[in-house]
């Protein structure tokens, strides 16, 4: 089992950044696939970054250049710094692990832009 804590959400101006952590707990975190999605009430939920167990990373579309996907495999721990925040962003973010086609996910932690 992996269990997967986020952390990090909150209320920040449209412009602003904040950085969302995924702390994991075992002894496989640096074998997993770990990824960053978001749900906005009343909408699907929504890929937004991926990292891959060699660290390559990949975003989606809307995010690309404004967010940055990260991890630190010494603490466990895969980061979402974002920047140049828009109201649009606002939705709770759930941080997703995988690892032979088994999925593990976070309870998710509420990002919210607004002025």
């Amino acid at each position: 089992q992996v269990q997967l804590v986020e952390s990090g959400g909150g209320l920040v101006q449209p412009g602003g950044s904040l950085r969302l952590s995924c702390a994991a707990s075992g002894s496989i975190f640096s074998i997993l696939a770990m990824k960053w999605y978001r749900q906005a009430p009343g909408k699907q939920r929504e890929w937004v970054a991926g990292i891959t167990s060699g660290g390559s990373t990949n975003y989606a579309d809307s995010v690309k250049g404004r967010f940055t996907i990260s991890k630190d495999n010494a603490k466990n721990t895969v980061y979402l710094q974002m920047n140049s925040l828009k109201p649009e962003d606002t939705a709770v973010y759930s941080c997703n692990a995988n690892r032979n086609g088994m999925n593990y996910w976070g309870k998710g932690t509420l990002v919210t832009v607004s002025s």
